[in-house]
């Protein structure tokens, strides 16, 4: 590096840093104190494998003792590959300008500082991760006799300690840290200790990094700002009425039915960027569901409840609202896998008010759920089953750091990086704010969730799922079916989405998305990002040779599914005013159930 562009070292600032120190001091202060009051108070220190894995890599290691050959292989592999990036390294040092051994995957945003590209030494040392990296993950995929459970733990959860050891989360083998350093004399590594200590305390003693900001938002300021009332609501949900900005809107109200796993605003982040103020704006009557955010007093609230007082309930007060007898559905991952049982229990009653519906990012076949199904195994379930017994329900913040896991280097390690390292604090996003906006589940719906769709997948056994007293079919579902599935989707892959297409008994058109679970669908037509598939109402048996026969357009495909759901009925009608009903409004959207929060 010329001398030129060398960082200058600045003497820290003696005031600033008084105030950093101190703050450490007190922050150590209370966490020590904290977790020696909950020690006093009988709260146990338990180190405990839940999850199994310190038993699967025992039995692969086991395993591998059984197959010298396959160890012999792979460590000759490993010695021949760091060879040749010795033999590079030393040539790039005289001069010449080899070809990398390896290069990082694309789309790995961990090594985008130029200098893990223009510098020989952070050049070496990135490789050698890759190529370490590579090695061990080779080594523990396909190990001969470990059934598949414990064969996609292991793989997981190398893939972890893989993530975890990356050069990038270390400041000696982290450039931009580096750098960061040397320029401030150290100021951001104290101000990451202190940010550190601060997520500590937060936890409780367990790390809860933050993400984002949360004090830039506040929920019907700047985020979840579409007008609109609540207009119903019950021990379960508040359902909103949001105000028209049409003269005229389409006859049949849309009913939005989210997951109760997360708040409904991620529809409704800004104006920009909402699906429902875009909706309103196309001349929808749009109602939401916004479920409670549970406690301890919910513990024995089952599915049946989520049916009766959610979907089946909003029903009845749209009704009321509109006088409409008839409406358009959108059930969103989670909520579209209840709106499909809401959708099979009117079935069998006789009754179909829903006249279309939409499944976003939605399983509805839970055979091949994706990498969720390293954590959903008779074990570790009756696991959580103890766990949700002690409070009533699963804490919010276990099942998001679950959802992190998926993709730790986006959403773990990038913001241990930016906060702990370089002494950052987060930068204000507001969906990173509603991602950390979490929602806790009734043990008993969440058991019932658990055992009857991942681990039997019973929703696929025609009149197995038995729901408020009655059998579930979901070939007895004959209305028209819109499913928006997203290519990079983690959390319910859409070859998995796809085999929903194969069981309702009515015409279906299936859409597939760029990007994934949450992008995917948020994805404004006015931002002209991404694209988007589709292969006309051609809905063969394999997802593969829909795609290959599918067509790619530019942008969202918020306006294809326009185009669809007014194909089904586009009367109109006055525009109708929360309040217009039989329903008087009780405030203001967003309403209070989604400003309850579980952390600040």
């Amino acid at each position: 590096m010329d001398n030129r562009d060398r960082p200058k070292a600045n003497l820290p600032d003696p005031v600033e840093m008084t105030g950093v120190v101190s703050d450490i001091v007190l922050s150590s202060e209370r966490l020590m104190n904290g977790m020696l009051t909950r020690r006093l108070n009988g709260e146990p220190l338990k180190v405990r494998d839940d999850l199994g894995v310190g038993r699967a890599f025992m039995e692969m290691s086991t395993q591998l003792l059984f197959d010298p050959l396959r160890l012999f292989e792979k460590q000759l592999d490993l010695w021949h590959d760091s060879l040749v990036l010795w033999q590079n390294a030393a040539t790039r040092m005289l001069g010449g300008e080899p070809e990398p051994v390896i290069k990082p995957a694309k789309g790995d945003r961990r090594f985008k500082d130029d200098a893990w590209e223009e510098s020989c030494t952070f050049d070496m040392i990135k490789q050698s991760y890759l190529l370490y990296a590579q090695w061990l993950q080779d080594l523990v995929d396909g190990v001969e006799g470990l059934d598949e459970q414990t064969q996609r733990k292991v793989e997981f959860y190398t893939r972890q300690v893989v993530d975890a050891l990356a050069p990038t989360n270390f400041v000696l083998t982290n450039p931009e840290a580096l750098r960061e350093t040397i320029r401030s004399g150290g100021q951001n590594l104290l101000k990451g200790w202190r940010n550190l200590l601060e997520d500590l305390e937060r936890g409780r003693g367990q790390v809860a990094i933050r993400m984002t900001d949360t004090s830039a938002f506040e929920l019907g300021r700047n985020v979840a700002v579409t007008p609109g009332k609540v207009v119903y609501q019950n021990p379960m949900m508040q359902l909103i009425q949001y105000t028209p900005t049409t003269d005229r809107v389409y006859k049949r109200p849309l009913l939005i039915v989210p997951p109760w796993i997360n708040k409904f605003y991620i529809l409704d982040l800004r104006a920009k960027n909402s699906f429902i103020k875009w909706a309103v704006d196309q001349g929808h009557t749009v109602f939401i569901i916004s479920w409670i955010n549970p406690d301890e007093s919910y513990a024995e609230v089952g599915f049946d409840d989520y049916l009766q007082q959610g979907t089946l309930a909003a029903l009845e007060a749209i009704e009321q609202a509109t006088g409409e007898t008839e409406v358009n559905a959108i059930g969103y991952c989670l909520g579209g896998t209840l709106l499909s049982i809401t959708l099979g229990w009117l079935a069998d009653a006789g009754r179909q008010p829903i006249k279309s519906v939409s499944l976003f990012t939605t399983l509805i076949d839970f055979s091949r759920p994706g990498e969720l199904e390293v954590f959903l195994d008779e074990e570790q379930v009756a696991n959580l089953e103890e766990r949700m017994k002690e409070r009533g329900y699963l804490e919010g913040s276990e099942m998001a750091t679950t959802f992190n896991m998926l993709r730790a280097n986006d959403l773990i390690w990038s913001f241990a990086v930016n906060n702990y390292l370089l002494g950052k604090d987060p930068f204000p996003f507001d969906l990173l704010y509603w991602n950390s906006d979490s929602t806790r589940m009734p043990a008993a719906m969440h058991s019932f969730y658990l055992r009857n769709m991942y681990l039997t997948n019973r929703l696929m056994q025609p009149g197995e799922l038995v729901l408020g007293g009655r059998p579930i079919d979901l070939s007895r579902i004959k209305v028209p079916a819109y499913f928006l599935s997203t290519i990079e989707d983690h959390i319910a892959p859409w070859k998995s989405t796809y085999g929903g297409t194969q069981i309702l008994g009515g015409p279906v058109r299936f859409v597939l998305g760029a990007s994934g679970h949450i992008a995917g669908v948020i994805n404004p037509p006015v931002a002209n990002k991404y694209h988007y598939w589709t292969n006309g109402e051609r809905i063969p048996a394999k997802p593969e040779a829909w795609l290959e026969g599918a067509k790619q357009h530019p942008g969202s495909w918020w306006g294809d599914w326009q185009n669809w759901v007014i194909g089904q009925q586009d009367e109109q009608v006055a525009a109708r005013q929360p309040g217009d009903g039989q329903l008087e409004p009780i405030e203001n959207a967003p309403g209070a159930y989604v400003k309850v929060r579980l952390q600040k």
